[in-house]
C-alpha cells in the first residue's frame, strides 16, 4: 500500500508526458508486492516439504485468499495515491496508517483470542479476514475460520475497492495538472 500510494509522484515525469491508464502505475505496486508474496509462499511449501507437514484439504482454498488480499490492498491503496497526489504532504502519514493497521490486525497473535462479543467488530478490519484465511488454509483445522468476520471483511473490502476505483476516477483528470 505504501509503494502504490507513491507511483505517482515518483512517475511525476511520464504521467505529465504521455497519456495512458494511470491505474496502471499503483496496480503495478500491488502486483510487485504479490509477487513478492508469492516467492515467500514457494519457500513456505519448501520449508513444508522439508519438514514433511502436510497441510489439509483447506489449502484448495488459499488462491481465494490470496485474491483477496490484493483486493484488500488494492482499495485503499487507490484511494491513498489519489489523496497523495492532491495533498502532498499525506505521504507521511503513510507509514504511520501501515504501522497502526500492523497493530489491529491478527499477525502476531491470533484473532481467536478477541472475545467472542467483539470479534465481528474486530472483522470490520478487512485484514483480519485475510490473515485468518492463510491460517486457516495453511493450517488447517488447528485455526479456526470465523465465518461472519470473514463475511464482514470481504464486503469491507470490496466497499473500499469500489471506492478507491471510485475516487481514483474522479480525481485522475487532474493528476497531470497537479504533479
Amino acid at each position: 500500500m505504501s509503494e502504490a500510494s507513491n507511483s505517482l509522484i515518483n512517475n511525476a515525469n511520464l504521467i505529465s508526458k504521455v497519456y495512458f491508464p494511470r491505474l496502471i502505475l499503483p496496480t503495478a505496486a500491488v502486483v510487485v508486492a504479490l509477487v513478492d508474496f508469492l516467492i515467500t509462499l514457494s519457500m513456505l511449501v519448501l520449508l513444508m516439504a522439508w519438514y514433511q507437514f502436510l497441510p489439509g484439504w483447506q489449502i484448495l482454498a488459499l488462491p481465494g485468499f490470496v485474491v483477496l488480499a490484493f483486493i484488500t490492498s488494492m482499495g485503499p491503496a487507490l484511494w491513498i495515491t489519489a489523496l497523495n497526489v492532491k495533498y502532498r504532504d499525506f505521504r507521511y502519514v503513510i507509514p504511520f496508517i501501515v504501522q497502526f493497521g500492523l497493530y489491529v490486525s491478527p499477525v502476531g497473535f491470533s484473532s481467536s483470542i478477541v472475545p467472542e462479543e467483539w470479534r465481528l467488530l474486530y472483522s470490520l478490519n478487512p485484514m483480519v479476514g485475510v490473515i485468518d484465511g492463510f491460517r486457516w488454509c495453511i493450517l488447517g483445522g488447528q485455526s479456526p475460520l470465523y465465518l461472519p468476520g470473514l463475511t464482514v471483511s470481504l464486503l469491507i473490502a470490496a466497499f473500499f475497492l469500489g471506492f478507491g476505483i471510485r475516487r481514483f476516477r474522479k480525481t485522475e483528470k487532474s493528476f497531470a495538472d497537479l504533479i
